[in-house]
């Protein structure tokens, strides 16, 4: 077998309770008064309420998921049942993850109940990997919620070992042989298979040629014995990318004030904005991460339009963004870890100043967007930019402010040519209530419009555009024919019929905008 030359190390964390750890943390006022009567989430399948999850006492007492509700109240009357949520358990799920974000930035979700840690590189900050375990359990116990770790050279190791052994092993490799076969993590038809053959561990299937298991159940089951036997390891994918530019600031005694804690990240800002300089960038996403000593995560973030390595605008927005939050900043019982991570970076390169002096108006406009956008809502303050489409109404986009330049640019018109798109348009363009035309696929003669009759003087067409054949297949898009047409009184209207004669018995004819 041949080792990576930078050995990489595993811990794997395994939530047995975790839908019962949530709803008693998020929901404890349920529970004021019954804190030892079973409880259990429910979930209908099919005709039928059944199990989902059980907390302890409910195991012990002899309920397992699937098991109907019915019978269970059968056997335990006072069982405390509450409606399963996969969605709010996976989001549970997240915010462990970004709890666990203070020891290694990549974190890597198993759902339903299990996080796996790379944590190669940051174990001699804790002197130690059980050092570092025993610090993510106290954490986790004073919140509530029970974990069981192991450690492993692959990340499939240490999840099986987490999961099935229960508890740390010095010999890691002895006791992945040890695991029950499910712990390769096949199908329940091919691990009961392997029960009746006689293969009750894990080791005992390693034992048999790998040529056997893979004429019997299949690729997958060698490739489960590859990665539990050390041969193969997948790499896990992180839940979020690792920042290129990151700074943190550790506290052996917590800082229980906001203020210290902006005084901190004026620090780190600047400390990320000096190595920003040095590869000629700037930073155009900011995201500060304040980890209190009870395991909570407040997350601010920011965002400009161009990138920025000013510190003291950096400050003005997120103090704009503090005073926006619906709930203010809890420190609780203080912060012990502060970061900053720069999210997006872009070059930044050192700008011309104008000859006159002062500074460039751009830059002002540019300042005002990002107050206003961390202000209001980044949603709140939009642009229009242009969009690569044929067909009117979708040749443009609103998007945020402070979001990234497009690559398509506004069409030029001709010089000294008419413009062949009008300012306004309706949305949705609307109907003609009449019309009269000198040939069926001419321009029109006469047209009423909100009760008004125009009677046409000029008009230019038709400029034909066909609907999006490729998006849909199910149904035919009628062919639009645009004019441009001005009315003795000067007024000049862009409208167009919806259909050709070949496709359809009566076109109908719709104004979809008003020249200036």
């Amino acid at each position: 077998m041949r080792h990576s030359p930078i050995a990489r190390r595993y811990l794997a964390l395994v939530f047995p309770w975790l839908s019962i750890d949530r709803l008693r943390t998020t929901r404890a006022h349920l529970f004021v008064g019954r804190d030892d009567a079973p409880v259990a989430l429910v979930e209908t399948i099919g005709n039928a309420v059944r199990i989902a999850a059980v907390d302890l006492v409910a195991a012990q007492a002899g309920l397992a998921p699937g098991l109907t509700l019915a019978d269970a109240r059968a056997r335990i009357p006072s069982l405390e049942t509450f409606e399963a949520d996969v969605h709010a358990d996976l989001d549970w799920l997240e915010r462990l993850a970004g709890g666990c974000a203070r020891y290694t930035p990549t974190v890597s979700l198993s759902p339903p109940d299990a996080l796996i840690l790379d944590i190669a590189g940051c174990i001699h900050e804790f002197e130690g990997e059980r050092p570092l375990a025993a610090d993510i359990e106290a954490r986790m116990a004073r919140r509530g919620i029970i974990a069981r770790h192991a450690f492993g050279d692959t990340p499939d190791i240490a999840h099986a070992l987490a999961r099935y052994a229960g508890a740390p092993a010095p010999d890691e490799r002895g006791a992945v042989r040890r695991l029950p076969v499910v712990a390769l993590g096949l199908d329940e038809d091919a691990s009961l298979a392997l029960a009746r053959a006689g293969l009750k561990t894990v080791g005992d299937v390693m034992n048999r040629p790998l040529a056997t298991i893979v004429a019997r159940f299949g690729e997958g089951a060698a490739t489960a014995i590859r990665r539990l036997s050390g041969e193969a390891s997948a790499p896990i994918v992180a839940r979020r990318t690792i920042e290129a530019i990151s700074a943190t600031r550790r506290f052996a005694e917590p800082i229980a004030r906001s203020e210290d804690a902006l005084a901190v990240l004026a620090e780190l800002a600047t400390e990320a904005s000096d190595a920003l300089e040095k590869r000629h960038e700037g930073g155009r996403r900011w995201e500060a991460r304040l980890f209190r000593t009870d395991g909570e995560v407040q997350s601010l973030r920011i965002e400009t339009g161009q990138p920025t390595r000013d510190v003291a605008l950096l400050m003005r927005l997120f103090r704009e963004r503090i005073d926006s939050l619906a709930d203010p900043l809890d420190p609780g019982f203080g912060y012990d870890l502060v970061r900053l991570d720069i999210a997006l970076a872009e070059r930044l390169d050192a700008a011309q100043l104008k000859l006159e002096g002062g500074r460039s108006q751009t830059a002002a406009v540019a300042a005002l967007v990002d107050q206003l956008s961390t202000r209001l809502g980044k949603n709140r303050v939009r642009r229009i930019a242009p969009r690569n489409s044929h067909i009117p109404e979708q040749a443009e986009l609103m998007l945020p402010a402070t979001a990234p330049p497009q690559v398509d640019d506004w069409p030029e018109p001709e010089a000294g040519e008419p413009p062949l798109r009008p300012i306004y348009l309706f949305d949705p363009p609307q109907r003609i209530e009449s019309i009269m035309a000198e040939v069926p696929d001419g321009p029109p003669h006469r047209f009423r419009w909100r009760r008004t009759i125009h009677e046409v003087a000029r008009a230019e067409g038709p400029e034909r555009i066909a609907g999006e054949w490729w998006r849909r297949h199910d149904a035919a898009i009628p062919t639009r024919d645009y004019f441009r047409v001005e009315d003795r009184r000067g007024r000049r209207f862009w409208i167009f019929r919806h259909g050709l004669y070949s496709e359809t018995e009566a076109p109908a004819w719709y104004l979809h905008g008003l020249f200036a």
